[in-house]
């Protein structure tokens, strides 16, 4: 698993490589977390272009880092997920919690970040 951070305004973009399970969840949760301090943002967008699987673990990663994002008043989102990463996504009803959205620039759209969007 790779891990890359982006900043956009107030919006932290991560950008994940590989699989998300439960040999990284842990770690991807701290690294997360010590980001989303150090670049001072409120929202969370994961970018999960080139993730390649997610199981529980992954589902519970996200559920924590939305309720993190929540508890500073932001919001988070998931963009560019491949139709097996979605059908997990949808099984565990992610949908209804989390918003997905097929662009980085859909997403910084739907928070309220127009004038960020690339």
């Amino acid at each position: 698993m790779k891990i890359e951070f982006q900043k956009k305004s107030y919006t932290l973009i991560i950008k994940i490589q590989g699989e998300i399970d439960h040999h990284c969840a842990t770690e991807l949760k701290q690294k997360i977390e010590k980001e989303f301090q150090k670049s001072d943002a409120k929202n969370i967008i994961f970018d999960f272009e080139q993730v390649t699987f997610m199981d529980s673990s992954g589902i519970g990663m996200l559920i924590g880092r939305y309720k993190y994002a929540l508890a500073y008043g932001g919001k988070t989102a998931v963009a560019n997920a491949n139709e097996r990463v979605l059908k997990i996504f949808q099984m565990a009803g992610m949908q209804k919690i989390i918003p997905q959205y097929t662009s980085i620039t859909e997403a910084l759209k739907a928070m309220g970040g127009v004038e960020n969007a690339v």
